[in-house]
């Protein structure tokens, strides 16, 4: 077996648009094809024996035990593998469990898809599943605690914290969008212009100054005691000199901690001699050149929470500790503990397991004890110095328990700091009784606070601590989202786009749009290239100045990686015909259109899918959509538009020489087709296509009304600057030259006919063909060029995708050959450039050169350089 490719897709996809993380693995099994599980002696007790967790599997059969059914009746190789991948990240904390195996069409090969929680755990999990496969398959002994390990060390490496990830859920529940910035905790909430901020629990709405402030220990003191909180008597610190006179002046018992630590990171406490106190300010001295020496305070560490500036909710904290029984050590102890199955790595359960470490040891070392001390039965053994969940840790609600007098001085501690979400420590007998009368005080201001201690506390009541932050970044039920307009399909998309964009930034919209020939915003060009994918959506989608998205989604994108986003407002379906068939495991126009059909399966359901009522694979779409349906068509008469219209439905279509939009039995007329420069006074039929769904989509906005739309498209121009690539017409002195991106036959076919009503003898054809479409479509390419051109010039691609420039001049000439209209003159020039050139110095008066350009800026460019020489010469 191998492994052939893998991917990660993060957003709605071919094989699941409601689970949008699944990896897809291409799997070849070649000889183990012939070796289903019940013709592998003792596999079904292997298997069972090394995970027995399989038996929850309720597989095809719907009961549990049923995947085991499935390998006792005999299944591939790679359905166990899909099993085995899902399960290993459920032993390691990350439950999951959509999985898919289907053959690629090719004989031992299939794609295995299951789903993830993290990344790089999945692509592990995949890869780990083939080696356990294969060593039960040969009865190879094999350590799965380790692969257990290893992804738990990845999950822990990888994910968002308990405190980050808990407001990403909460907003996610109320339909408002996230983006991950960074590998760490850094989360874009909403999108363009309405996108707020995150990192850990700093919001960007909390102020810098009030982190500088809780950041700075002494500020913070300094600041509260000028406002008569109770605060710890202290000093900074910088030598010993300086710490002798510290403790002068407090007395034992101290703490010691850095200036600007956080998480307790070099804190010490309860020092009562001069040896622990030279010890304790190296510790601090790690995080910063200064300390802060403070009275010790006895009592109980208890963390407030107060979100825009209103009490949430208080905890108790209680360190990582051990109780004697009398008979067993401490290191039996801690491991008895850390049996609690509420304990678990990391942040993956409610408790964290207790290790041994330096402060550990430090802490028994005070008391004269080892791992190996036995402590009387009752005495309650601390083994770190903090209180942190993170350290094994644990913390009881105390919410309902709170003094109002608490409850005000904490609410006022943060308007003094400005910390709008913010973590008060305090120290105190108990917080039923105001802080000012029972002796205790306020340790530390802290911003960022975790908030695991609160969604999951060790008893009491768990609070959603994420509720009101995301309240108070997106307030009044706000989701953040901006427009969202997708268009897909096989040709025409970009025009569409472009269209649709040109029509919202006319309306007023700070628009941002993606293309096959680069990213804008604002109509700038940001990004170069083929940008139809999820990563460029993401790029408009995180820009905050952008109030409107119109993104082209092609199928490589969404075969790749999935969309970019979960759901839009209006889809575009344009077509469907017979490009990049054979690819990708797509191998029919059905299949194509199952992936197309991803676009208008995200769209809300009050929102719009757009279709072709003339293209039969389009229409069928509407069959499974659950949210409003609106038809395009050439054709008024279409039977599929007047049934669609008379049941109220909206359509838009070529009428008496109109763009129109119709419902019931009104119309509105829109425009003229001959006042619309892209059409070429109606010539160009695919533009006028193209128009159709572009003026339905944003018609169905209330802020853009008729008049914007006609304007947008009487200003519309088909140009260089506008539409790249796109019926770019230069007119030289005595010839033309046509700039197209045609690249299908289905486009190549359209691009004709416009040819065939423009004026210009003879009519001069560039192609090409791509080497990795079928060979029937290279050749049609050529029948539609021989039965279009008076010559032809064939040319070469830059990338030639797997084939020979040989074989596909003899695909392309064998298609011209056939249509045998007339012996047509055939030139090969495999360069763009000096196959261009060639058309150039070779034009004769009143002819009509079109070129299917490869790189469009290249071509366009040579083609520009050459019209300002000209005019140049004629100037």
């Amino acid at each position: 077996m191998k492994i052939v490719e893998i991917k990660v897709l993060k957003g709605p996809n071919y094989w699941s648009v409601r689970r949008t993380k699944l990896i897809q693995m291409k799997l070849d099994l070649e000889d183990k094809e012939q070796m289903p599980t019940n013709a592998i002696a003792g596999f079904r007790e292997r298997l069972e024996n090394m995970m027995p967790s399989l038996i929850e599997h309720r597989c095809s059969e719907g009961t549990r035990g049923g995947f085991f059914k499935r390998v006792d009746e005999g299944t591939w190789m790679g359905h166990v593998i899909e099993h085995i991948a899902l399960e290993i990240q459920t032993l390691a904390g990350m439950d999951t469990g959509f999985g898919r195996t289907r053959t690629t069409g090719k004989e031992g090969e299939y794609y295995v898809v299951f789903s993830y929680m993290e990344e790089d755990a999945g692509v592990f999990a995949a890869k780990a599943a083939v080696r356990i496969a294969h060593a039960l398959i040969f009865e190879e002994p094999y350590t799965l605690e380790e692969d257990i390990q290893l992804l738990r060390e990845i999950r822990e490496d990888t994910r968002l914290g308990p405190s980050t990830g808990c407001i990403v859920e909460e907003a996610a529940k109320r339909g408002i969008p996230f983006i991950r910035l960074n590998k760490h905790s850094l989360v874009q909430l909403g999108y363009g212009i309405h996108q707020k901020r995150i990192r850990a629990t700093i919001a960007s709405t909390t102020g810098n100054i009030a982190v500088d402030i809780a950041c700075d220990k002494e500020e913070t003191k300094n600041l509260l005691e000028a406002a008569e909180i109770p605060v710890p008597k202290g000093n900074v610190v910088r030598t010993e000199e300086g710490l002798k006179e510290a403790i002068d002046r407090i007395g034992y018992p101290i703490v010691i901690k850095p200036v600007d630590g956080n998480h307790g990171k070099g804190n010490t406490t309860n020092i009562s001699n001069w040896d622990q106190a030279i010890k304790a300010l190296e510790a601090a001295k790690h995080y910063g050149r200064s300390a802060i020496v403070e009275k010790y305070i006895t009592g109980y560490d208890f963390r407030v929470l107060v979100i825009d500036y209103k009490f949430i909710c208080a905890a108790l904290r209680t360190p990582a500790s051990v109780t004697g029984d009398g008979s067993a050590t401490i290191n039996e102890l801690i491991e008895r503990t850390n049996l609690d199955p509420r304990r678990g790595y990391g942040h993956e359960k409610v408790l964290t397991q207790i290790t041994i470490d330096q402060f550990t040891q430090k802490m028994l070392d005070e008391k004269g004890y080892t791992l190996d001390t036995i402590p009387p039965k009752g005495e309650l053994v601390l083994l770190k110095p903090t209180a942190n969940l993170s350290t094994g840790g644990t913390s009881t609600d105390v919410t309902d328990e709170v003094h109002p007098a608490n409850i005000m001085m904490c609410e006022r501690i943060a308007k003094i700091i400005g910390l709008d979400i913010c973590g008060i420590d305090i120290m105190a007998t108990d917080l039923r009784t105001p802080v000012t009368e029972n002796g205790g005080a306020i340790l530390e201001v802290n911003a960022a606070p975790g908030f695991r201690m609160h969604i999951d506390p060790s008893a009491g009541l768990p609070r959603n601590v994420a509720e009101p932050v995301v309240d108070m970044l997106f307030p009044k039920g706000s989701t953040g989202i901006i427009p969202i307009i997708a268009i897909t399909g096989t040709n025409g998309k970009t025009t569409t786009t472009r269209l649709t964009a040109h029509i919202t930034k006319t309306a007023g919209y700070k628009v941002g749009y993606t293309t096959s020939d680069g990213v804008y915003i604002q109509n700038q060009l940001m990004m170069k290239g083929d940008c139809t994918g999820p990563v460029s959506s993401q790029f408009v989608l995180k820009d905050p100045t952008v109030d409107f998205a119109v993104l082209e989604c092609a199928r490589g994108g969404i075969l790749k990686s999935g969309l970019a986003f979960q759901h839009c407002d209006v889809a575009i379906v344009t077509n469907i015909s017979a490009d990049h068939i054979g690819l990708g495991g797509i191998d029919s126009m059905e299949q194509m259109a199952k992936v197309k059909q991803v676009v208008p399966e995200t769209v809300f359901k009050h929102g719009y899918a757009i279709l072709n009522a003339d293209d039969d694979l389009v229409y069928q779409m509407k069959d499974d959509l659950t949210c409003n349906i609106a038809l395009f068509s050439m054709d008024e008469k279409n039977p599929r538009i007047i049934s669609h219209t008379k049941s109220g439905g909206y359509a838009a279509v070529l009428e008496n020489g109109y763009i129109t939009i119709m419902k019931g039995t009104w119309k509105i007329r829109v425009v003229k087709v001959a006042e619309v420069p892209v059409t070429y006074g109606g010539k160009a039929l695919h533009n006028i296509m193209n128009c159709l769904p572009a003026v339905l989509s944003t018609y169905f906005w209330r802020n853009i009304a008729i008049e914007d739309i006609r304007l947008a498209l009487q200003t519309f121009v088909p140009s260089a600057a506008q539409t790249p690539g796109r019926l770019n017409m230069f007119e030289f002195k005595h010839f033309k030259f046509l700039v197209d991106f045609a690249h299908n036959p289905a486009g190549l076919e359209l691009l004709c006919d416009f040819v065939g009503k423009m004026e210009g003898t003879p009519k001069v054809g560039i192609i090409s063909g791509t080497g990795d479409r079928r060979d029937e479509d290279i050749k049609e390419l050529g029948r539609i060029s021989g039965r279009s051109f008076d010559e032809i010039i064939i040319r070469q691609d830059k990338n030639l995708r797997g084939r020979t420039a040989e074989e596909i001049v003899q695909f392309l000439v064998e298609g011209i050959n056939e249509t045998k209209p007339k012996d047509i003159p055939i030139t090969i020039i495999y360069k763009e450039k000096d196959a261009i050139m060639h058309a150039y110095h070779h034009a004769q008066p009143g002819s009509l050169i079109t070129i299917m350009c490869d790189v469009v800026t290249e071509a366009l460019d040579l083609i520009k350089a050459l019209k300002e020489k000209e005019d140049a010469e004629y100037a």
